[in-house]
């Protein structure tokens, strides 16, 4: 049976020591986050996540969703208890104002917290994170009407949200969409069409499921221009809040997919169904990327939470395994044979998994803070500053994490041999779950495009100057550190691939579109490679101060360093690799005519 436990001593060493999170108390939110609070937070959430959503994991998965003949969905044993606990502890609303109910706390708490659940069990925490989306995205464009009738209920989980974009025809080119929108005349619109691959879309584990829809007003412009944005809730919503006759909106469908089974993912049918329009007509696209961007961000967590679940139970089974000797002889010579995890290829794959883990989670917690300082700087430059590293790390932490989230547990469930493969022990579901990651939300490659295409060039390239600025600092600052030499030149190395890779991007790309398409995944995993090392950069520093200080937990921080310096020599000079793939351009990859393949 596999075990989740949250990382919670990691995450308290990454606020407190590398991140700098409590001197930020200046900022509403963060003077409530004490450290007290914070570790209390932390240490209640990974109970939650431990105690009781982990155990239904593989229950989901087994069981699945049932449409029933009424096209309700009944939702795997245990999980309407899972998802009580959820809400009832408050974590839907940890970081959303308090006039909604929430408890006002920074996002980069809630999205710990978000780790936690996500390594525990995907499916069941995606139906609350959907639902924090949807507030996300009701907080800054609703009304202050529709916000006083959905966003207490919401936050308090007693409803949960969706959204819905994808149709059967169109996904990402969100232009060709067909359902439409027709005024009733009461300022409400009745909505007709078909979506598809909707997340949570129907169940049995809230009172009422507000939906989030896009949607075209009769005689709307065409493409991305005509979209609009419709509140859409399965119940009406009578005067006095309560919940009243049943919408227009029915589950036809649930999707047989290839993992999450324990989420409804919905064929959602709009017939007629009452909705009424969030913020503006034909501004549809600018509300429902709040919410996008919330759930890029959240899904990148998907990717580390199943790459930290699949490495803890990995490595269990390495220390438990026997099989053959170590090379260098017997390390357990009264066994018939040493523990698998004595071999240098497992000790290889254990430490790159756990070493992309540790880095990500700081990249995580790091953009994160990033949100907090700009939706809550006073001041003007720190905020636009924030925003930019924001924007430019959003499509990173969605393409990367999930990218190499699924590779890691590929590669943890190869430690299992033969038992990997089996169901009983869980790995094959965490390959399996983490698959959609990569998929929804924007699937990478476009993500991908969006960095290359958007986020580079934005406003004359200010972000990525921002962020190459920053490390190269760092870099500078502690060059003449003897105990960051084996961090500083690694990532100096690093660094000018990086710096490289986009010069020669800037140069070659505007004349010849292709060359960025066909570099562009690998641009994206060259940028992620290089944050990953800054945040080395900083862990090592900050473990080195501890060290130094006699304080905490000494192996633990030379531990830190070990897989540190793993990361430096054995992953980092990859981006000399993803250099060489972008500077070759498209020829190659553009040359063969269509019907060739």
């Amino acid at each position: 049976m596999p075990s989740y436990r949250a990382p919670v001593e990691d995450v308290l060493f990454l606020l407190n020591d590398v991140l700098g999170f409590h001197n930020r108390d200046n900022l509403p939110g963060f003077s409530d986050a004490s450290p007290d609070v914070v570790e209390a937070v932390l240490s209640e959430g990974a109970k939650l996540a431990g105690n009781v959503l982990a155990p239904l994991n593989r229950v989901g998965d087994a069981e699945g969703c049932t449409r029933n003949a009424d096209g309700s969905v009944t939702t795997p044993k245990g999980f309407k208890a899972g998802y009580d606990a959820f809400a009832e502890g408050g974590w839907m609303g940890l970081s959303v104002p308090e006039e909604f109910g929430g408890q006002g706390l920074p996002l980069t708490l809630s999205t710990a917290i978000q780790e936690f659940s996500s390594g525990a069990n995907l499916a069941l925490s995606m139906y609350p994170g959907l639902t924090q989306g949807a507030v996300a995205a009701l907080l800054v464009h609703a009304s202050e009407e529709q916000k006083a009738i959905y966003l207490p209920k919401m936050v308090a989980g007693t409803w949960t949200g969706t959204m819905n974009l994808t149709e059967p025809h169109c996904g990402t080119d969100l232009g060709l969409l067909k359902t439409k929108a027709v005024p009733n005349g009461d300022g409400s619109y009745s909505l007709t069409g078909t979506k598809i691959f909707i997340s949570a879309g129907e169940h049995d584990l809230s009172e009422n499921i507000v939906h989030l829809v896009i949607a075209r007003i009769e005689g709307a412009p065409a493409g991305t221009k005509g979209i609009s944005l419709f509140v859409v809730p399965k119940f009406l919503v009578n005067a006095d809040g309560s919940v009243g006759e049943r919408n227009a909106v029915s589950c036809g469908s649930i999707e047989h997919k290839m993992g999450i089974h324990g989420n409804s993912t919905c064929v959602m049918n709009y017939d007629g169904a009452k909705g009424w329009l969030v913020g503006e007509a034909n501004r549809g696209l600018n509300a429902m990327f709040v919410m996008m961007n919330e759930a890029r961000l959240a899904v990148g967590v998907q990717g580390l939470g199943q790459s930290e679940v699949a490495y803890q139970n990995a490595v269990a089974y390495a220390k438990d395994r026997l099989q053959g000797r170590a090379l260098t002889g017997a390390k357990e010579p009264a066994k018939s044979a040493d523990p698998i995890i004595v071999h240098p290829d497992v000790r290889r794959t254990l430490m790159t998994i756990r070493a992309f883990n540790e880095s990500a989670r700081a990249l995580m917690l790091w953009t994160a803070l990033q949100s907090d300082i700009a939706h809550r700087s006073p001041d003007a430059k720190e905020r636009q500053a924030a925003d930019d590293l924001l924007g430019l790390m959003t499509p990173v932490v969605k393409g990367v994490f999930t990218d190499r989230g699924f590779a890691n547990a590929v590669e943890a469930q190869q430690m299992f041999g033969g038992h990997g493969y089996i169901e009983e022990w869980g790995m094959s579901q965490f390959v399996r779950d983490a698959r959609i990651a990569m998929i929804y939300e924007g699937a990478n490659g476009v993500q991908a495009m969006d960095l290359i295409g958007r986020k580079l060039p934005k406003d004359g390239g200010r972000a990525m100057m921002g962020f190459l600025g920053e490390v190269q600092t760092f870099i500078k600052d502690n060059a003449e550190d003897e105990a960051l030499k084996g961090f500083a030149a690694p990532l100096q190395a690093g660094l000018n691939d990086l710096q490289a890779a986009t010069m020669w991007l800037m140069q070659n790309a505007m004349a010849k579109p292709d060359n960025a398409g066909a570099g562009a995944t690998d641009y994206m995993h060259l940028l992620g490679l290089v944050a990953m090392g800054y945040m080395w950069g900083r862990i090592a520093k900050a473990a080195n101060a501890k060290k130094a200080s006699g304080e905490g937990d000494l192996a633990a921080m030379e531990a830190k360093l070990v897989t540190g310096r793993f990361y430096m020599e054995r992953m980092l000079p990859e981006t000399a690799l993803r250099l060489a793939r972008i500077k070759t351009g498209s020829d190659a990859t553009m040359a063969l005519a269509a019907d060739a393949f």
